[in-house]
């Protein structure tokens, strides 16, 4: 085991996936739109009524019965997982060095069968991810619940704001069904699911909880970034949303994972208060590789940024405050939607 570690989102840092809404809009008619009228519904329970015992990312669950009326099995999910990973630019990379330097997880709120797929590609233990454990061939309706369920689905895109609707249909209606009880048993790994993970992970493995860096870009992510800068760790928002830009204590924006590896590498052989000092001393110098030789950044990663950014403008890689918020939001944001593409940029 290594002093620190690295605790990472997957959809975001890693891959430029929406796992979850591409099944659904490539399976579904107007799936991809369902799926992002639900994701919006499902960031108005976790974010504004905070409904109690509700995890944000659970629009994992709230789109299950639409899957199943599209007769959805779990070779399905794993083959067109395996076929659709686009990765984040030198998300390997930052991986490959990771192996050497750091303990390293994924914890992901995505499908196991997707996480799976990420695991073999990127070459990361399947044993050091977490995720949304999700057996769609346990999952049954009939069909005169296929043929409700895809009444629903017309109801849902005709009134994409009617949230009174939806909660009739997702909490009244659906309960009624046989296939609820085996969702509702679900354990979404978003929210307060990444934070349980997390706990899971220091009495597993016993890391230090004051030795962690945790990495994210959505609503999800949200817990797991605040319980990282409580504990004294390194907060990192990825080219995120609003969401995390709230918690995390430092932003990285960027098209490349090898910002991440720097801050990695900082870290790993130092405390959070000489990266804190990286940070500040970046925003500030016209000399980067003067910089770089001043923090003994390692040699193959300090390569690949300069390879990277050789004729492109540097990853912002700053700490947030309430003066740089809006600035850093916006870059972000756009950020996000250029390499994700709006679609998948604009889920919380």
């Amino acid at each position: 085991m290594f002093e620190k570690s690295f605790i990472t989102d997957c959809e975001g840092p890693l891959t430029l996936n929406d796992n979850a809404f591409e099944i659904a809009q490539h399976f579904i008619e107007n799936g991809g739109e369902l799926f992002k009228v639900l994701s919006l519904y499902d960031d108005y329970l976790a974010d504004i009524v905070k409904k109690e015992n509700y995890k944000a990312g659970n629009t994992l669950k709230l789109i299950l019965p639409f899957f199943v009326c599209e007769n959805l099995k779990n070779k399905d999910l794993v083959e067109f997982s395996k076929d659709n990973i686009y990765s984040v630019d030198d998300s390997k990379f930052l991986l490959k060095y990771l192996k050497e330097a750091m303990n390293t997880y994924i914890v992901s709120t995505s499908y196991g069968q997707y996480i799976e797929a990420v695991s073999n590609y990127m070459g990361v233990p399947f044993e050091n991810t977490f995720y949304t454990d999700v057996d769609v061939d346990g999952l049954n309706l009939n069909d005169d619940e296929i043929k409700k369920i895809n009444e629903f689905k017309e109801m849902i895109l005709k009134n994409p704001e009617d949230y009174e609707l939806f909660d009739d249909i997702f909490f009244t209606q659906i309960p009624e069904m046989g296939i609820y009880e085996k969702i509702r048993d679900i354990n979404v790994v978003g929210g307060e699911g990444k934070k349980l993970a997390i706990d899971e992970i220091i009495e597993r493995n016993g890391i230090d909880v004051n030795n962690m860096l945790y990495i994210g870009d959505s609503i999800t992510d949200v817990e797991p970034l605040a319980f990282a800068r409580q504990n004294n760790g390194i907060s990192i928002s990825f080219n995120g949303n609003e969401y995390p830009l709230k918690v995390a204590e430092i932003a990285i924006v960027s098209p490349s994972a090898v910002a991440t590896a720097v801050v990695a590498n900082v870290y790993a052989q130092n405390d959070k208060g000489k990266v804190l000092e990286f940070i500040n001393d970046y925003n500030n110098t016209d000399d980067y590789k003067k910089l770089f030789e001043k923090y003994n950044i390692d040699l193959e990663i300090e390569n690949k940024f300069f390879e990277v950014f050789n004729d492109r403008e540097y990853p912002v890689i700053c700490i947030v405050d309430d003066n740089n918020f809006d600035e850093i939001l916006n870059v972000s944001k756009e950020m996000r939607n250029n390499i994700r593409g709006q679609d998948i940029g604009g889920l919380g």
